[in-house]
C-alpha cells in the first residue's frame, strides 16, 4: 500500500495476500480503526473505491514543508469556484460553468483536466454535443472521500420566496 499511487481495492490486496476479500476488508476496517484510535501520523481509510494510507489532517502543515510540486500547488479562486460547480453540478458542460461564474472558463477547466480532477464524462445530446464534465477518482482521493455523496450540503442562500435568508443578507 506504500508503494501504490493511487487507492487498492479490497480485491486487488485480497490477491496479493491470497486470502479471501472479506478476511481482507475485516482486517483493513480493524487496521484504521487501531491507527484512529492510537492517534497515528499515518491513517488508513477508504477513499475513491479503495483503501489508501495517508497522513493524519494534523500533520499536514509539515508534510507540506516538504512537498512542493506543481501537482500539489495551491487553487487559484477561479480553479476552487470552476471545481466547486463541477463537481455538485456534474455532468455539466464548459457553458453551464461559464454561465454560472459570469466569465469564460475554457482555461480553468483545462487546467483541472490536466491535473487529472476533472475529466470528460460524455456528450451533451442537445445541439452542438457539447462536452461534459465530471470529477474523478483523483477528486475524491485529493478531498479524501469515499463519493459525492459525501460532500458537504451546500447551503442555500435564497429561499422559495425569493428572500435572502438573514444570514446571507449581513454578507
Amino acid at each position: 500500500m506504500f508503494v501504490s499511487d493511487e487507492p487498492l481495492p479490497a480485491i486487488v490486496l485480497a490477491q496479493a495476500v491470497e486470502v479471501g476479500r472479506r478476511e481482507v476488508e475485516e482486517i483493513l476496517a480493524e487496521m484504521a480503526a487501531e491507527r484512529e484510535r492510537t492517534g497515528s501520523g499515518i491513517l488508513l481509510r477508504p477513499v475513491a473505491g479503495g483503501w489508501r494510507l495517508m497522513t493524519h489532517p494534523e500533520a499536514a502543515p509539515f508534510v507540506e514543508r516538504f512537498v512542493i510540486s506543481g501537482r500539489h500547488t495551491r487553487f487559484t479562486v477561479a480553479s476552487l469556484e470552476t471545481l466547486a460547480i463541477v463537481a455538485y453540478k456534474q455532468p455539466v458542460t464548459r457553458h453551464q460553468v461559464s454561465g454560472i461564474r459570469g466569465v469564460d472558463s475554457s482555461g480553468v477547466l483545462r487546467s483541472l483536466v490536466e491535473r487529472g480532477l476533472v475529466e470528460e464524462v460524455g456528450r451533451d445530446e442537445g445541439p452542438g454535443k457539447a462536452v461534459l464534465y465530471g470529477t474523478t477518482p483523483a477528486f475524491l482521493e485529493r478531498l479524501g472521500l469515499s463519493s459525492l455523496a459525501e460532500l458537504p450540503p451546500v447551503a442555500p442562500l435564497w429561499s422559495d420566496d425569493g428572500e435572502r435568508p438573514a444570514s446571507a443578507r449581513s454578507a
